[in-house]
């Protein structure tokens, strides 16, 4: 299997694609980092002297807002009561709004470049099995005297690794990004969660990398989506304009419909987002950490069954 997997990212590595893909992924941080840093030079942040009584006017603010939520509204009733939560603890322990950028909230601003890294995962991910029938080279690759199951889980097992090379990149990168252009912040940073009712300090550097981790779910779903789409039809067009398609309206769709049913919370994209387990509000009031992830672990197994059998049948001979 190991062989299969270095024999699978070596043909990766030699498209010029790939190459162009990872180039992208270093240009748009510096250059995001780049057009905040001269924002930052044309508008200077000010700091608000002021903080507390602004922070104090918006928690009377939200909790005229939380006694007017209904019950049928438990979305916004949760969301009421972390904002207010975490901005009486900002006052309570005299933690002030970041007024200066520094590294660890670019590293945060950097993460909405996880959906260009989406993009490419997910083309890499729908030409891996279609590529190897649009250039005649699968009988090649099926005659040999290894099992068509580890032939599909090497590439598959390649494209998740590509995808991990790349989060790591950005994380990297962001970083790097960041302490060239807005430095290193004075003292010690942290994140305030509100979990369980409470408000908790974290480690800034280990919520950075749950947080990118739990954004590349989403990810790595639309991935083997995408993955098996190109196993089951050998079209690399469909598997990337439907996974596309739903990585830029899943959710939006998925939260509209939330609003209003139940059922909405077994739609794969209401369960993509563990984060808000951790530091948030579910779709879905209902909703829990283990339903989310025994809903993903179901939608996963049910792609890869697809794509396993479908490809382990196909007749190649023609």
């Amino acid at each position: 299997m190991g062989q299969l997997i270095i024999n699978e990212w070596a043909k990766l590595f030699r498209r010029t694609g790939t190459l162009v893909m990872i180039g992208l992924v270093v240009l748009l941080v510096f250059g995001v980092a780049g057009v905040f840093k001269y924002d930052e030079i044309k508008n200077p942040p000010q700091e608000n002297p002021q903080w507390k009584q602004a922070l104090e006017q918006q928690i009377k603010d939200d909790t005229v807002a939380l006694e007017g939520v209904g019950k049928k509204n438990a979305n916004m009733k949760m969301y009421l009561e972390r904002t207010i939560a975490i901005n009486q603890y900002k006052v309570e322990h005299n933690i002030a709004p970041d007024s200066n950028k520094n590294v660890w909230l670019f590293v945060r601003d950097a993460e909405q470049i996880l959906s260009f890294v989406g993009i490419f995962v997910i083309v890499v991910a729908a030409g891996m099995v279609s590529s190897e029938f649009s250039w005649g080279t699968v009988k090649l690759l099926l005659i040999r005297p290894i099992s068509r199951m580890k032939i599909l889980l090497s590439k598959y097992l390649t494209v998740i690794l590509f995808g991990l090379m790349l989060l790591a990149c950005l994380f990297i990168l962001s970083w790097i990004a960041g302490v060239i252009f807005f430095g290193l912040p004075e003292g010690t940073t942290s994140h305030l969660a509100y979990v369980g009712g409470e408000v908790v300090e974290r480690n800034i550097v280990v919520q950075l990398i749950v947080e990118y981790l739990l954004s590349s779910i989403d990810l790595l779903m639309l991935a083997t989506m995408a993955f098996m789409i190109s196993a089951v039809f050998r079209n690399s067009n469909l598997a990337i304009g439907l996974a596309l398609f739903l990585m830029f309206m899943g959710q939006t769709a998925t939260m509209l419909l939330a609003a209003k049913f139940e059922w909405a919370k077994y739609i794969l994209f209401a369960n993509t987002n563990l984060t808000v387990y951790f530091d948030g509000v579910p779709p879905v009031e209902s909703m829990t950490l283990t339903f989310s992830i025994v809903m993903l672990i179901v939608y996963f197994l049910a792609f890869h069954m697809l794509s396993f059998t479908v490809f382990a049948k196909r007749d190649v001979a023609s």
